[in-house]
């Protein structure tokens, strides 16, 4: 229907199915809307899958006052924890995972839907600059170590003859980011990867509601919605094809992380080997809790015998979150999530769909912008630890912090996660590995407050840098490159 037919009542039959859904309060303010804006609030309605959303928001509603069943500490049988790893082992996984790597086996998986709003910007949180002294981006050092990884694995398979190496990168955007996010890549010339080895997709949103399941209108003419959390990725990858993509590749691991960590190792061939050798559906990377408080998810059991699962720290109960392991001396749920995960392509087919089936989202209380200023509603999201709770079997595999996560999601004068103490982990952990190298720092401001930034280029995870660094010195803060 044309603007100009906009004129008289609303369209019936959509009248009829808001009616049968009980959101016929959408059209509340027809009679004082213009025939464009009329035009506008139909075209909107239109727009959302009205049954999958009902269905949605019922069983929602209806799981949330559902008990739960007890939560147990994860059992140490499902953790590699890095002092029980022996140096045999590291190189027998990173060997495995270079090999699967060459064969073209691992695709990465990039949650990166988020814009950096916390971080005083409205551009994608990928863009984001945390002041190294190259002054390179997130979504850039992010690129140059799947470039990194995918030599080391030509170089590895050069015995096999394998003449190049390519991993495809699968990104995850939302309606908010996904332009910018696409010009950020081409104007970058995608950091040096073939542009066709990469592949965008969006994440969905979903309406916000109130207490009673209404749709909450943002205008007279549209209804406020927001993104389905980063677990919409399932959905998303489902209903754009993308599974079918990658099985089409030969596509069998997927390593699956958030944008916000400076110091991800993506397509870590260590992870990846560990994850083939156990031969498990899932796995996550996990850090050790630093203190009972601390605001990080665990990972838990869920019941006797039950599956592993994340307890957000919000939902864990202070006094379990105290609780000793007095045989370890370490607190009993001491297993952050840090959102590093790997999954084999059966099994995300498997959770894609067994989650639109079940259809529970997690309803967050929030202030949803609306036509009466700011008013009390609810957020329908989806997170991507939602898949483990459907795993036959999770590995666990601890990783050092100070290593491999520097999370970035506060502005500069918060007191945690900011760019600033990112940058310091990233300069420190690169100092740590010059000075192994055989290097020397000479600085003008105390070290602990800076270092050097060794380029992803050059370097993956500390290796091939004796050629480098040997007998050098290095004038704190600099980047080092080839």
């Amino acid at each position: 229907m044309g603007i100009e037919g906009m004129v008289g009542s609303p369209p019936q039959a959509l009248l009829e199915r808001l009616k049968d859904y009980g959101q016929e309060d959408a059209f509340a303010f027809w009679d004082e809307l213009s025939p464009p804006e009329r035009h506008s609030l139909v075209k909107d309605l239109e727009s959302l899958d009205l049954s999958r959303i009902d269905r949605i928001i019922r069983c929602s509603m209806r799981s949330q006052g559902l008990p739960v069943a007890a939560i147990e500490p994860v059992p140490e049988s499902d953790v590699s924890a890095v002092e029980g790893r022996t140096p045999e082992e590291r190189e027998r996984w990173w060997k495995m995972g270079l090999k699967a790597i060459s064969e073209g086996k691992l695709a990465v998986l990039l949650l990166s839907g988020g814009q950096g709003t916390r971080l005083g910007s409205s551009d994608p949180k990928g863009c984001f600059n945390i002041g190294l002294p190259s002054g390179k981006s997130l979504f850039q050092i992010q690129a140059e170590r799947i470039l990194c990884v995918q030599k080391l694995a030509a170089r590895a398979a050069k015995e096999g003859s394998v003449a190049s190496v390519s991993i495809h990168w699968y990104i995850m955007t939302s309606p908010f980011t996904d332009d910018a996010t696409r010009k950020f890549f081409e104007s970058h010339k995608y950091f040096g990867l073939e542009a066709d080895q990469v592949t965008f997709f969006q994440q969905g949103t979903m309406p916000c509601i109130s207490k009673d399941g209404r749709f909450i209108m943002e205008t007279p003419y549209r209804v406020a919605k927001a993104p389905d959390g980063n677990g919409g990725v399932y959905s998303a990858l489902r209903s754009s094809k993308l599974l079918e993509d990658m099985a089409a590749r030969g596509i069998k691991y997927i390593d699956c992380y958030g944008v916000d960590n400076a110091l991800v190792r993506v397509a870590d061939p260590t992870f990846l080997g560990y994850f083939i050798e156990k031969g498990s559906d899932a796995a996550a990377k996990v850090v050790r809790k630093a203190y009972p408080q601390e605001k990080v998810g665990v990972f838990v059991r869920r019941g006797k015998g039950g599956p592993l699962t994340v307890v957000e720290y919000s939902e864990l109960d202070p006094a379990l979150a105290s609780m000793i392991n007095q045989e370890t001396g370490r607190l009993r749920f001491c297993w952050s999530n840090v959102c590093l995960h790997m999954f084999t392509l059966d099994f995300l087919n498997q959770v894609a769909n067994a989650l639109e089936k079940d259809s529970i989202y997690h309803l967050a209380e929030k202030k949803i912008p609306s036509i009466h200023g700011h008013t009390a509603g609810m957020k329908m999201e989806q997170f991507v630890f939602d898949a483990f709770p459907y795993a036959p079997s999770t590995a666990l595999f601890e990783v050092v912090r100070e290593e491999e996560f520097a999370p970035v999601k506060n502005a500069t004068g918060s007191s945690f996660d900011t760019p600033d103490s990112a940058r310091l982990l990233v300069l420190r952990l690169h100092t740590r590995w010059v000075v192994a190298a055989g290097g020397f720092l000479t600085h003008s401001v105390p070290l602990y407050a800076t270092g050097v930034e060794v380029s992803p280029l050059c370097s993956y995870a500390g290796e091939n840098l004796e050629a480098i660094c040997r007998g050098r010195t290095f004038h704190a803060p600099c980047e080092i490159a080839f």
